[in-house]
């Protein structure tokens, strides 16, 4: 299992327990990750560290000063 953590805009948008979907994208020398429909973003992830899943389950939501933020657990294993 692999957890990442994905930053959202507002909140109300995703449930723990729900399956979400990312797409990954591809920038210069990185890789980051976003939950469709264009809920929240990764931060930047290096070449050896992309996901090898397409869909998480969300494991927890969080508010800070910062914003919004979730915990997506990846079951890398069945890949």
């Amino acid at each position: 299992m692999r957890s990442m953590e994905f930053k959202m805009e507002r909140q109300g948008l995703l449930e723990v327990g729900q399956e979400v979907e990312v797409t990954e994208s591809a920038l210069p020398t990185s890789y980051y990750y976003t939950i469709q429909p264009m809920i929240a973003m990764s931060r930047n992830y290096q070449a050896y560290e992309r996901l090898k899943s397409q869909k998480g389950i969300v494991k927890d939501i969080k508010e800070t000063d910062r914003g919004f933020y979730t915990d997506v657990e990846f079951d890398e294993d069945e890949c």
